[in-house]
């Protein structure tokens, strides 16, 4: 199992910015897409960023030219830089990780989704 433990959130005002931190422990896993998500209250939670192994990154448009996503690969760690915070960006965010690992000689391989339990980021305008 690969245990994440997200860091970094708290209050800022609007404009501010913010910078979480995603651990991920060592395990056999290979670590494929690491992203970053959010949670409001009664609605879905949604993808803000993404960031392949390989360093190909994806955000939602909500967030593009504000927030940059990174992953150090040697460490286990994907950060997300917050800039420009809004008031609509509060919101719990989660650490996500794809895991790839194979299990026989033949290649086959076993994928798992891990999640980090969320931190709180609140913007206050």
């Amino acid at each position: 199992q690969v245990q994440l433990v997200e860091s970094g959130g708290g209050l800022v005002q609007a404009g501010g910015s913010l910078r979480l931190s995603c651990a991920a422990s060592r395990s056999r896993f290979t670590l494929n897409t690491m992203a970053w998500h959010r949670q409001t209250p009664g609605k879905q939670r949604e993808l803000v960023a993404q960031i392949t192994s390989g360093g190909s990154t994806t955000y939602a448009d909500s967030v593009k030219g504000r927030f940059t996503i990174a992953r150090d690969n040697a460490e286990n760690t994907v950060y997300l830089q917050m800039n420009s915070l809004k008031p609509e960006d509060t919101a719990v965010y989660y650490c996500y990780a794809e895991g790839l690992r194979v299990v026989n000689v033949e290649g086959a391989t076993v994928r798992r989704d891990f999640w980090g339990p969320g931190t709180q980021v609140t913007v206050s305008s």
